[in-house]
């Protein structure tokens, strides 16, 4: 899609806390250009125009129409997802957004659709996976150094998001919770090293019904809790591995909040898929102790927004793709469905594994 010689031009919608992430990464990227801004709230648009030389600050419709903008880069909260890639997909742009890919499966039809039908590619967060991190061990699992996989865990514990965000009220409602917040990393990287999945198995609760504000202007203000904030399960993998889950906003603190993966003759202690590096730890059978892994693939260097440059250079093949997020987004609708229905789950759509990323260092 991009080439040396050329660059996507981005415009950012959604002007919120997670763009300062991706404006620490986007000046670094050869192949993609960061050229509009836009927000419900004008003034925080403008704010991140003026830090990026040449971008302009519009209003949303403005950016969906420029036609200086060939990708829309979708950081809206999970209910908009749908509606803003809609919007930009019928404007002929390509489309990379936050997770989850939409906040239902039904919505997410709707957006791979409508990017077919018009011929545009559709890319999705977390792209977490795709540095050194997970990549190692990934690349772990490829070479055998723990025999042929049989089983994983995965946990993600704290005690809300509330505690820190100013305004976490899309934490607790439809399209957020705990599974589908935070579940992204976990069940992408779960697929990434495992495969797809074919079918799943859930529990989940809800701890109360309101959440304190920690912290910000609204701090002290009770907000309403529409979600099951603590989700456990099993992933049936089609390789044959099985995955146990648990995502939970209410445990006050875990020493296991991580991904281990088990083979018939070894062990692999995964770095926190939130984030691009860690450590990845090998115990083979015999062995007395732990030992660290030298990196030796992935993104080096990268940050929250790899996916546009991966998205530029790939195209349609791209690592964090549509296709990707959708099937790891029907995973965790079933779980939900599960835990409800008191029933295993089949998974409809499946997807490639992602291809390994050789050990590239971001310039």
């Amino acid at each position: 899609m991009g080439t040396p010689e050329s660059f996507l031009r981005v415009g950012v919608i959604g002007c919120g806390n997670i763009v300062e992430q991706y404006l620490r990464t986007l000046p670094h990227l050869s192949r993609v250009r960061l050229v509009a801004a836009a927000d419900l709230d004008p003034a925080r648009a403008e704010q991140v125009a003026a830090r990026v030389p040449g971008a302009r600050a519009l209003t949303v419709d403005e950016l969906i129409a420029d036609p200086d903008v060939d990708l829309v880069l979708n950081l809206t909260i999970p209910a908009a997802h749908h509606d803003i890639a809609l919007r930009a997909i019928a404007a002929g742009k390509h489309v990379y957004g936050e997770k989850p890919l939409a906040d239902t499966v039904e919505h997410a039809v709707d957006v791979l659709a409508a990017a077919k039908a018009a011929g545009v590619t559709v890319g999705a967060a977390p792209d977490t996976v795709l540095g050194p991190g997970i990549q190692t061990a990934r690349r772990a699992v490829d070479d055998g150094l723990i025999g042929r996989p049989i089983s994983a865990t995965a946990t993600m514990a704290t005690a809300g998001h509330e505690r820190w965000h100013p305004n976490p009220d899309f934490y607790y409602q439809p399209g957020g919770g705990p599974l589908l917040d935070m579940g992204p990393y976990y069940v992408t990287a779960l697929v990434s090293l495992l495969g797809p999945v074919t079918s799943v198995v859930g529990a989940a609760s809800r701890l109360r019904d309101e959440r304190v504000i920690g912290s910000g202007a609204r701090a002290g203000e009770r907000i309403p809790v529409a979600v099951d904030t603590h989700v456990t399960g099993v992933l049936v993998h089609a390789s044959g591995a099985l995955s146990t889950i648990t995502m939970s906003f209410d445990t006050v603190a875990s020493a296991a909040s991580r991904i281990e993966i088990h083979g018939e003759s070894g062990s692999l202690i995964v770095p926190d898929p939130n984030q691009f590096d860690g450590e990845t730890r090998l115990k083979v059978l015999g062995d007395e102790e732990w030992r660290v892994l030298e990196q030796f693939a992935g993104y080096v260097g990268a940050e929250r927004g790899i996916g546009l440059e991966d998205l530029a250079m790939e195209g349609a093949s791209l690592r964090a793709s549509g296709a990707l997020a959708f099937h790891v987004l029907e995973v965790m609708e079933s779980l939900l469905e599960s835990a409800h229905s008191g029933r295993a789950i089949a998974i409809e759509s499946t997807c490639e594994r992602p291809a390994p990323v050789p050990l590239t260092r971001i310039a």
